[in-house]
């Protein structure tokens, strides 16, 4: 080391307090060999990493990698809190507040962004429902109204990966009422 680097240390340190400033050591020839020896050990212990494809493929060509494959129940987990984050947001007939047509406007720009990306919800709510669907009841419910068995609330929607089901919606269905001798009360 020269002595203007030495210097130049010297009066840097002497800016702090004294009891707060750090006096470099000095190595002599033999400290500074046995130092660069053990250097050298060390990066002939460390295993080298695996090569890179990016930096060894030629100009080129083109480089193809493998994306890691998503965790399939934490992004539907992610989405179906997303889509009750949503409905909860502003409840029918109440008028939303600025705060919550801009937080709305987050979440909806979040499930587009899902959506972009391949992972689509499903909402069950009113749609005709038929025993072969791949959907769990939780509940079937009576209900005067209807003519035919119906989704009557959506509790957890259905969630598709690239068009394949990764979480299977769970409904509450309305069937029509019953009349006592068997047979449907329009009928």
């Amino acid at each position: 080391m020269t002595r203007l680097v030495r210097l130049r240390e010297e009066l840097r340190q002497r800016r702090h307090h004294p009891a707060f400033r750090i006096s470099a050591p000095v190595w002599t020839e033999q400290q500074c060999r046995q130092i660069e020896a053990l250097l050298a050990q060390a990066q002939a212990a460390t295993p080298t990493p695996p090569p890179d494809p990016v930096a060894q493929a030629a100009p080129d060509e083109p480089v193809t990698v493998t994306p890691a494959q998503p965790d399939e129940t934490a992004l539907a987990t992610a989405a179906t809190n997303l889509w009750r984050a949503e409905r909860k947001l502003t409840p029918p007939g109440e008028r939303p507040s600025p705060r919550d047509r801009q937080a709305a406007r987050y979440l909806r720009t979040c499930s587009e962004a899902l959506a972009d990306a391949g992972l689509v919800l499903q909402d069950h709510d009113g749609d005709a429902f038929n025993p072969g669907r791949a959907l769990e009841v939780l509940v079937y419910q009576e209900n005067p109204a209807l003519t035919a068995e119906t989704v009557l609330e959506t509790v957890r929607p259905s969630v598709y990966l690239h068009g394949r089901l990764v979480q299977m919606g769970q409904v509450i269905v309305g069937t029509p009422s019953q009349s006592p001798d068997g047979g449907n009360d329009n009928a």
